[in-house]
């Protein structure tokens, strides 16, 4: 698998973005809050990606891009940890990762917390589906 994050793996229909956050689940794993939801989307990735650092948080613009390259790198380097299950089961997911801590935390804890979210997500779609 490629690692790389295009175009087709970020969700930006607003329509979408919406229904996820009517009708998605949600847990925390800090400094993270994870909605999440299968759905049928029209590009063929296996999952769609939000990531998003509240501004009431980081007043400044250049600390959100930080937080948010540095959770874009460790998801790009991850992401095969779920796109195996879903693949596998013909699914496919929109997932929005929201950072909620109110400090910039090092990338080492930022990858090792990605890394549990999405073994979290595959157990809990395990579940759901299974």
């Amino acid at each position: 698998m490629r690692h790389t994050f295009s175009k087709d793996e970020r969700l930006s229909s607003r329509r979408m973005i919406s229904r996820l956050f009517a009708d998605g689940s949600t847990f925390h794993l800090k400094p993270f809050r994870i909605t999440w939801m299968i759905a049928q989307l029209s590009e063929p990735s296996p999952v769609q990606v939000l990531i998003s650092v509240p501004k009431y948080n980081f007043r400044k613009a250049v600390d959100r891009n930080l937080i948010r390259r540095r959770i874009k790198e460790a998801y790009r380097l991850n992401k095969q940890v779920i796109y195996d299950q879903l693949k596998a089961n013909g699914q496919q997911m929109v997932l929005c990762v929201t950072y909620t801590a109110k400090e910039i935390v090092p990338y080492d804890l930022i990858q090792e917390k990605i890394i549990l979210l999405l073994q979290r997500l595959n157990e809990v779609n395990e579940k759901v589906t299974g």
